[in-house]
């Protein structure tokens, strides 16, 4: 068994700059990232994710009215005192734990123009070190930290991307990679990745496609410079990502595990329920409730 090389790559950068306009009128006020799946926010989800896999350091790309972000991480003392004096030490240890492991940053993107651009705002922070960057809106649910799982492939100079198999007539929703070379292990090289491609574009039953978790090379910053900017003067990622498959520096792991996109609101009922069932505080009851609905013929 290859040996787990977690916690060379210690910097994240998470980007929550969007507006959510998918969810609206939750969105509103409330910054996506906030949406909790039961008790948890699916930011802080990422975070955790990220201190798991043994990285320290996280930067947070937010927008204007995205404040809230960084007031759910700050400590309360008054609500901490107010929790001991009351006796409530899980509510207490659950307070105190949003966020530990990590120091926190926040940068702000002064205008929407693309995850390519919004990842170009954690240059100065990140300098020339490799760094995670974590989309919350994906909620990945397994048995190990995805990005550990990407780590235990990563080599210097190179990048790699999480990838899920779909069916072909889903291609069109997701960046879909071409591989350069036969699969070894969870792994595989890439020869090219088209974002969005139609269905006539992707050959087979099945293909491959880019989840929200990436470890990428310091190098992509300048990559991400010289990229031309898209629909609505948008930088893309995938652009980017593209220049490095080019390159033979592009990386893709099947992940262990499942995928919800929260952005969606089927999505994100989906990711309520499965994270119900990881939980074993939830998942006994929760298993009885749903099973009751089955034979009631609810669904």
């Amino acid at each position: 068994m290859r040996e787990s090389r977690v916690g060379r790559i210690r910097k994240a950068v998470i980007p929550a700059a969007g507006m959510g306009t998918r969810l609206l009128p939750a969105t509103k006020a409330l910054p996506k990232e906030l949406l909790p799946l039961i008790d948890v926010p699916v930011i802080q989800l990422a975070v955790d994710d990220a201190v798991q896999s043994g990285m320290d350091d996280v930067l947070v790309i937010v927008s204007r009215g995205k404040e809230l972000l960084a007031d759910h991480f700050d400590r309360q003392p008054d609500l901490e005192a107010l929790l001991a004096a009351r006796g409530k030490t899980a509510a207490l240890e659950a307070v105190r734990s949003t966020g530990a492991g990590a120091a926190l940053h926040y940068t702000r993107q002064p205008e929407p123009k693309g995850l390519g651009h919004a990842i170009l705002m954690a240059r100065h922070h990140v300098g020339s070190d490799p760094f995670a960057v974590m989309l919350p809106d994906d909620v990945m649910l397994g048995p190990r930290p995805i990005l550990a799982q990407l780590e235990d492939c990563w080599e210097p100079g190179r990048s790699v991307v999480a990838v899920m198999p779909v069916p072909r007539a889903e291609a069109f929703r997701y960046g879909i990679v071409t591989p350069a070379g036969e699969k070894r292990g969870a792994a595989f090289p890439v020869e090219d990745i088209v974002e969005k491609p139609a269905v006539s574009e992707v050959s087979g039953d099945m293909a491959w496609a880019v989840m929200g978790r990436y470890l990428l090379d310091a190098d992509m910053f300048g990559v991400l410079e010289h990229v031309a900017p898209g629909a609505g003067g948008e930088i893309q990622l995938t652009d980017g990502l593209r220049a490095m498959a080019h390159a033979g520096r592009l990386t893709a792991v099947a992940y262990e595990g499942e995928r919800f996109d929260v952005g969606d609101k089927l999505g994100y009922i989906k990711a309520v329920i499965s994270y119900g069932l990881y939980r074993p505080d939830f998942a006994p009851d929760l298993k009885r409730y749903l099973a009751d609905l089955a034979q009631r013929g609810t669904f």
